[in-house]
């Protein structure tokens, strides 16, 4: 299977300051897993991030979606933790209040048509300085 992805490597560097800013963590979400350091990290300069471990999907069944299963394991590795979640996935957007336990938290949706942009990163800013120590 290919993919084909629009990078922008101005999103790194946004992506850091953020971090820096805030105190936040970057950390993948992503099914790529560990691939994402090495397929995305180093086009738009960003080092080597931690990554949520997101098992393979197990298919539609028990009532279980794509965005669901995402939704449950980004949730689980927050361990109570507030966070800012960039997502373009509609279902997983859904789905992230329906986990049990879920830590505070702001998921910023974004259309994959669009991408990741400034207004967006701002949104992120402005919460966590509100939810961070």
């Amino acid at each position: 299977m290919t993919f084909k992805l629009w990078l922008n490597p101005e999103h790194g560097p946004a992506l850091l300051e953020l971090a820096e800013s805030t105190g936040a963590e970057l950390v993948w979400a992503s099914y790529w897993c560990d691939n994402a350091n090495d397929w995305i990290a180093p086009v738009i300069g960003l080092p080597r991030l931690p990554f949520v471990p997101i098992p393979r999907f197990p298919g539609i069944d028990e009532g279980r979606t794509l965005g669901a299963w995402k939704a449950r394991h980004v949730a689980a590795w927050t361990d109570g933790r507030p966070f800012a979640w960039f997502e373009d996935e509609p279902d997983a957007t859904a789905c992230i209040a329906d986990q049990p336990d879920v830590a505070e938290h702001l998921l910023v949706e974004i259309d994959p048509m669009v991408g990741l942009t400034d207004e967006h990163i701002a949104a992120a800013e402005t919460w966590l300085r509100a939810h961070t120590p």
